[in-house]
């Protein structure tokens, strides 16, 4: 009778004992695995293995975080709201030094708005400014070299300010994209074309093209109203220009990225279809990365504050989540303009800081970042997951007094 009974038993021990080893066999293991394993697994932990480029965010080359250094050599007029730099270009090396070219304003007040705005006090940070420049040999000291793009007489397109500007090197020649205002910013908004200037040197002097290069959308589309940020790279043999657009405005703007390419300097430029290219990101800041293009999608948008990377240079996917994105970043980015098929990322640039002081002396300053988006240096220091930041700073982020009598009005409605 016990060796019928130890038989029949026999199968229901064995499909026990198998049930448990493969149950055990699906628990996520210890050790994190480089490659995605062969089992179920969450909806968050497939996004872990199939959106980054690595399921660790030290092991994904375009995670990392941001280091910041005040630069040396500019005079900020003891920061009392008179002058600004703001918006750097990509850094770029020529001549044995490095170039960065920024929107720089110089003016008897700091910025009072669009109703007192006149021919001598600007409305906004960038109005009434000039597209100046400054080279460095070690990228932390800066010496000013002067304006490079002026504010052309009237009534020619940019005569109230030239801003936002970014430099091209294709086939020997310099080209210089910038916005080109006509009016005081915040008169109608912040409308404005591309323009565009040439030279056969970083040094100048600088040629105005006096054309737009890169035209408004038709009535109703994004970009009817404004084309900022001129952003070029060189890229499967033609020039890709990326560019900013503001819309919508219920209740307030969003901005969002496109993308226009041309076999020339000066256009024609060809819109994508696929316009907007990029959803988020308030400045557009982007470089060659293996075979395609990665952008940093700095403030706005449902992605802010992402990382992202697009093998065609058109349809780009979250790379990676960073802390403390430089606002405007302009990188130094040897293969810019090299065509490469294997860009090989980026470790430092200029970006600025707007309102530095209060907003009564609104002005920005220029300062380095640091990172390790680049596929030649390994910086563990760069690839921490957190930034800790003192308490100061989050109670800075304080209830306004209408959110405070909201609250207050709750409590007594509670308490009733």
């Amino acid at each position: 009778m016990k060796t019928l009974n130890s038989l029949f038993l026999l199968p229901i021990l064995v499909g026990f004992l198998l049930i448990s080893c493969k149950s055990q066999s699906q628990t996520f293991p210890f050790i994190l695995p480089k490659e995605k394993p062969n089992q179920p697994l969450s909806t968050s932990m497939q996004r872990n293995y199939d959106n980054y480029m690595a399921p660790r965010p030290e092991d994904n080359e375009l995670y990392t975080q941001f280091k910041y250094t005040q630069l040396k050599g500019l005079d900020y007029s003891n920061h009392d709201g008179t002058i600004t730099r703001r918006d750097p270009s990509k850094v770029i090396f020529e001549n044995g030094k490095y170039y960065v070219w920024y929107t720089h304003r110089q003016t008897p007040t700091p910025p009072k708005g669009a109703k007192m705005a006149n021919d001598t006090i600007p409305s906004a940070d960038w109005d009434l400014s000039e597209i100046w420049y400054a080279t460095s040999t070690d990228g932390f000291t800066w010496k000013e070299q002067g304006v490079a793009i002026p504010r052309p007489p009237k009534p020619n397109l940019g005569h109230r300010s030239v801003a936002t500007a970014d430099i091209l090197k294709w086939k020997g020649k310099f080209y210089m994209y910038y916005q080109g205002f006509s009016e005081a910013s915040g008169t109608r908004g912040d409308d404005c074309p591309v323009l565009a200037s040439y030279a056969d040197s970083p040094d100048g002097p600088w040629t105005a093209v006096n054309k737009i290069i890169i035209p408004n959308g038709p009535k109703d589309t994004w970009d009817q109203y404004s084309i900022h940020d001129p952003y070029p790279l060189v890229y499967k043999d033609k020039i890709y220009l990326y560019y900013k657009s503001d819309f919508d405005g219920n209740p307030d703007l969003i901005r969002m990225q496109g993308l226009a390419t041309a076999d020339n300097p000066l256009g024609p430029f060809t819109k994508n279809p696929l316009n907007p290219v990029l959803t988020s990101g308030h400045e557009t800041t982007l470089f060659p990365f293996e075979e395609g293009i990665a952008a940093l999608t700095i403030k706005d948008g449902n992605e802010h504050k992402t990382i992202q990377f697009a093998k065609d240079g058109i349809n780009f996917e979250i790379a990676s989540i960073v802390e403390l994105m430089p606002t405007a970043a302009g990188p130094y980015i040897p293969d810019a303009f090299t065509n490469t098929k294997d860009g090989r990322g980026i470790t430092w640039g200029i970006s600025h800081f707007i309102n530095y002081t209060t907003w009564s002396e609104n002005h920005a300053i220029l300062v380095r970042f640091d990172c390790d988006l680049s596929l030649d240096i390994d910086d563990p220091e760069m690839k921490k997951h957190h930034v800790y930041h003192r308490p100061d700073v989050y109670l800075s982020q304080g209830l306004s007094e209408k959110q405070r009598e909201r609250i207050l009005k709750e409590n007594n409605k509670a308490k009733n």
